[in-house]
């Protein structure tokens, strides 16, 4: 009698660990999703001071006329190219904005691994930024096919895809009518990170030399 005791009371304590084991994995499963970033941002944005996002000081040692300490979607923007901690790959139609710009610079001195694929068209036109990554030794490659690269997207650490309408020119954050999509869901990512590499080996200068 005490061995079947025994025999009950060891099966009812494996399935209550089971059950443990199941609840945990489903508690750690929901929180991890809870955590994935998933945001839109409209624009024209509102425009506010984000010294703050380039340094450690605060926001009261910053004496420009903008608003101070007001979140917008530009400084959500900034705020996850700069969580950058490993790499980030652009892919951009235009780029004149300042402070997009600084924030590529900013990454680079950080010693992010950083690649620009823009295009031919635009990577010379007045205003443009390409110039300044590359004189900071930032890799910058133009496509040079006879279509326009008219991607605008960004994958930080291979993780977090940040993509929409928006080009980056003041223009298009200031005044346009844009969006923008920020995820770290695989499925999306992942697409990108592809896409790419593949239009970065394409458009490799090395390889256009040998043809």
């Amino acid at each position: 009698m005490s061995k079947m005791w025994t025999l009950k009371v060891v099966g009812l304590g494996a399935v209550a660990v089971s059950l443990s084991v199941e609840l945990l994995v489903r508690l750690f499963s929901h929180l991890r999703a809870k955590r994935t970033i998933n945001k839109v941002l409209f624009f024209p944005s509102e425009v506010a001071c984000v010294e703050h996002l380039f340094s450690t000081l605060s926001t009261h040692s910053c004496l420009c006329p903008l608003p101070h300490g007001v979140e917008t979607s530009f400084s959500r923007l900034l705020h996850h190219l700069l969580s950058a901690s490993s790499s980030l790959n652009l892919c951009v139609f235009s780029f004149s904005e300042m402070n997009l710009s600084r924030a590529l610079l900013l990454l680079h001195s950080r010693g992010i691994t950083i690649r620009v694929l823009t295009d031919k068209d635009y990577s010379d036109i007045n205003g443009s930024q390409i110039g300044a990554l590359r004189k900071a030794g930032i890799c910058v490659r133009c496509d040079r096919t006879s279509v326009h690269m008219h991607h605008k997207f960004a994958v930080v650490d291979e993780r977090l895809l940040i993509t929409g309408s928006l080009n980056w020119t003041q223009t298009a954050v200031q005044r346009n009518k844009e969006n923008i999509l920020i995820t770290e869901e695989p499925d999306l990512v992942q697409p990108f990170v592809k896409e790419f590499q593949r239009l970065w080996l394409n458009n490799d200068p090395a390889q256009k030399q040998k043809q």
